[in-house]
């Protein structure tokens, strides 16, 4: 007895940390595991590896495995999901989540390290904590990579793009700003991307690099356009129901970790950028500028005016952008 109790008391003397219970967190994504979604992801695993003693686990589902963006938010909300990593663009439109419409404005945005300088910041934070009255967790971003214009048929001026069946992301945000340029913009899953250019469904898609080389679309369409017109963020998460299980210092851990990878995985996308567009030119990929890119900038700017003014946390965000602050 004597024996017991003073097991009891030193085990009750124990930081959290050393009696918490081990946990692995599932996390998903809609991407190709061979996509930099899902290698930042594996970053953020490491590092919450690192910093838990390997109490917590983080194991890394892509190809959308778990579900595609709507599924996996819609797991995330009721606990049936542990964790995923979504792109950005999607929460305004499944979770109302509407300050994350600020990450998507056209041409607001023109360097990865102005991107990361704003989400790694309290302001960062602040956008992150508007999914707490979802039932989600935000701890982190992931970057896909700066986007532009992949078509079947050469796009040289912003003339040029008048009228092209275009696949967007179905949001009311991406239709203002393509139906402001001029394509015929059609909503579609990210996952009927490939066979619709095949088919000829589609003319073009506005996407990264990086989705072209892994989702393998270069095979379908030729000629890449380099317009930058915004970044893909996409959000690490956790369901409410994991976070709350772990323990305060295993949250404090994850909230690290995610910073810590949203840093490193802004990094590592603008370190590939290069190296994807000489993989996509030795498949045969043209890759140009648009002649002008002012005439294009300027068919956006009421899309900006508009969303800026719709949300105080797109203002606010839209505003650190353009001021560095």
């Amino acid at each position: 007895m004597k024996h017991f109790l003073m097991t009891a008391a030193l085990t009750c003397a124990l930081p959290l940390s050393a009696v918490a219970q081990d946990v692995t967190i599932k996390m998903g994504h809609a991407a190709s595991s061979k996509h930099i979604f899902h290698q930042g992801l594996e970053i953020f695993a490491q590092k919450v590896a690192e910093k838990t003693g390997g109490a917590v686990a983080v194991e890394v589902y892509g190809d959308r495995q778990l579900g595609d963006d709507k599924q996996l938010l819609e797991g995330l909300q009721i606990g049936l999901i542990n964790g995923a990593l979504v792109s950005s663009a999607t929460l305004p439109l499944v979770l109302g989540a509407g300050g994350f419409d600020a990450l998507q404005l056209p041409f607001v945005v023109s360097s990865y390290e102005q991107m990361s300088g704003v989400l790694t910041s309290d302001l960062g934070d602040e956008l992150l904590a508007t999914l707490d009255e979802k039932s989600i967790k935000g701890v982190g971003f992931v970057e896909a990579g700066q986007r532009h214009f992949l078509a079947k048929s050469k796009v040289g001026s912003t003339a040029d793009f008048a009228g092209l069946k275009t696949r967007i992301v179905p949001i009311p945000l991406h239709k203002a700003t393509w139906e402001g340029i001029g394509v015929n913009p059609i909503g579609m899953a990210y996952g009927e991307v490939y066979s619709a250019l095949e088919t000829g469904t589609i003319d073009a898609v506005e996407i990264n690099l990086s989705s072209i080389q892994s989702e393998s679309l270069f095979e379908s369409a030729k000629d890449v356009t380099l317009t930058g017109h915004y970044f893909w963020p996409g959000v690490i998460m956790l369901s409410g129901k994991t976070f709350d299980g772990l323990s305060a210092e295993q949250k404090a851990a994850v909230t690290a970790a995610g910073k810590e990878a949203t840093a490193e995985a802004y990094a590592l996308a603008a370190s590939q950028e290069a190296d994807t567009t000489a993989f996509l030119e030795e498949n045969g990929v043209t890759i140009t500028p648009l002649s002008d890119l002012d005439a294009m900038q300027a068919k956006t700017e009421s899309v900006v005016e508009t969303w800026t003014a719709k949300d105080p946390m797109v203002a606010k965000v839209t505003e650190a952008f353009r001021t560095g602050n």
